[in-house]
């Protein structure tokens, strides 16, 4: 059985067409419309109430536990030094030496390929 194939005429395609592109370019926009909605809300932002901070003409109080900035970087220093002085100091020349190798034939071709009988 034979199935007859229909026929278009050039105005069917021409609509076809113009149905099939007007429709990705909807979708396009569609999509680009929903990924910018996406992009606002996960970038939004509660604008949060500034913290009403009490006038004091005192001076802040420090913690008699925290230790000064210059300490902490003087102290960082130290410990840099120090352990940069534990290193060996080697010398900067690279050497490359040749290393003997035993014959292996494990992947010698001639092992790996047939030998042909001799003719008599």
């Amino acid at each position: 059985m034979i199935i007859p194939m229909q026929t278009f005429g050039w105005a069917e395609i021409g609509w076809i067409t113009l149905i099939g592109f007007s429709l990705v370019f909807l979708l396009l926009v569609l999509l680009i419309g929903v990924l910018t909605i996406f992009g606002k809300v996960a970038t939004f932002k509660k604008k949060e109430k500034p913290a009403t901070v009490a006038k004091s003409s005192a001076k802040p109080q420090e913690d008699p536990h925290m230790v000064a900035e210059a300490k902490v970087a003087a102290i960082a220093i130290a410990l840099s030094l120090y352990r940069g002085a534990m290193h060996d100091q080697e010398s900067e020349v690279i050497t490359i030496q040749a290393i003997k190798r035993a014959y292996s034939p494990w992947n010698s071709k001639i092992h790996s390929l047939t030998q042909l009988p001799e003719r008599k």
